[in-house]
């Protein structure tokens, strides 16, 4: 645990959080400043900053609150899809350093877009260049 860290601080009970979900090492609840109504986070009970951090029984479990959750809040909200994401690391708009995982309810003509829309102007690379990107990938 960090001790300061909001969300630290709501897996231990010392700040009030709207809990939906609570697994051996995941907790679920209601992000406080939503985009949407239903908007909530998974986070692993362990303070990690980074996804590449949480051991592999523990990402496990995250997730599997993640796919239990995403139809639970959709179907509570009456919404037409979920979208879900991890904004891992500060350059990618992750605002508190504790892995978390938003499933923001989606409704049809909301004005929001793909994931795709995050940078639509990005330069696309060439063939060869998805190529070395595959390979460097692979390596690791």
């Amino acid at each position: 645990m960090s001790e300061d860290c909001i969300f630290c601080s709501i897996v231990a009970g010392d700040i009030p959080g709207r809990i939906v979900r609570e697994t051996n090492h995941a907790v679920a609840f209601l992000d406080a400043n939503p985009l949407a109504p239903g908007h909530t986070l998974v986070v692993p009970k362990q303070h990690y900053g980074r996804l590449n951090e949480i051991p592999g029984d523990e990402a496990a479990d995250l997730f599997d609150a993640v796919h239990d959750l995403s139809a639970a809040v959709e179907d509570a909200v009456d919404a037409d899809a979920v979208s879900i994401g991890i904004n891992d690391g500060e350059a990618a708009g992750q605002e508190v350093p504790h892995t978390h995982v938003h499933l923001v309810p989606r409704f049809e003509g909301d004005g929001g877009g793909p994931f795709h829309a995050i940078n639509p102007s990005s330069e696309q690379p060439s063939e060869d260049e998805l190529d070395e990107i595959a390979e460097a990938v692979r390596e690791r």
